[in-house]
């Protein structure tokens, strides 16, 4: 029985499905990181326009941006790093999938603390 399961292809293209997943959260997280880096030069040219406005550093956005950059690429590596494996067991007949995602785990978690952060910085920096 545990032969059938490892060489049904099924297996192997749900594994591959899961893997391009994780590929785009990676590179959705990248992109995001992108825009919020730069939303921060978008405030900043708004300041220049506006007549008598001193103009304020945006660096929040800055960093912001680029921890979702390398929040994206260590999703990416990691990903793939779990996927080699994952084929490689499935391949020598081995089945661990009674164990969590530890890397959907790390990197809701994350998220969560730079949404919560985010937030944060949006609410103080209103009140400016």
């Amino acid at each position: 029985m545990p032969d059938e399961i490892t060489n049904d292809p099924r297996v192997y293209f749900a594994a591959e499905r899961t893997f391009l997943a994780w590929i785009r959260t990676g590179l959705a997280l990248m992109g995001f990181g992108f825009v919020v880096a730069r939303f921060g030069l978008f405030l900043r040219e708004l300041q220049i326009v506006q007549a008598g406005t001193p103009v304020k550093s945006h660096l929040f956005s800055l960093w912001f941006g680029t921890a979702l950059i390398v929040v994206g690429v260590i999703v990416n590596v990691m990903s793939t790093w779990k996927h080699v494996r994952m084929v490689q067991e499935l391949g020598s007949g081995g089945r661990s999938f009674k164990k969590p995602s530890s890397l959907a785990i790390t990197v809701a978690l994350i998220l969560a603390a730079v949404g919560l952060a985010m937030a944060f910085y949006l609410v103080t920096a209103w009140g400016r």
